[in-house]
């Protein structure tokens, strides 16, 4: 199952973070994102020709945190919107991190 089908599940903490190899692998399945030095979070600057275009990718960034209960921080100014998640609970990287970036990547493809 792709990562864009499957479903933000609801995380309490009481577990590990992903591995920072493990986050790598899931890198593949979700272009343009990048892992923090100490592989804690992914991010991604979603580039654009205004403001505008920013203002919605952080929209999009939005309704999707929304519908997946899984919340990112988003900054945007004029010509470009960065996303950054990782899972609080944990304090690193969950395979539901990676749900949202696909997720985001395919709702800004379209």
């Amino acid at each position: 199952m792709s990562l864009t089908e499957k479903h933000c599940t609801p995380c309490q903490g009481g577990i590990d973070p992903m591995h920072q190899a493990q986050a790598k692998a899931y890198l593949a399945d979700i272009p343009g994102w990048t892992l923090s030095d100490d592989g804690s979070r992914i991010k991604r600057r979603f580039k654009t020709d205004n403001f505008i275009n920013a203002q919605a990718i952080a929209n999009q960034a939005g309704d999707i945190a929304e519908q997946e209960d899984h919340h990112p921080e988003i900054r945007f100014s004029w010509g470009w919107c960065e996303v950054e998640i990782f899972t609080h609970a944990i304090g690193g990287l969950h395979e539901n991190d990676f749900i949202y970036a696909a997720k985001l990547n395919a709702a800004v493809a379209t």
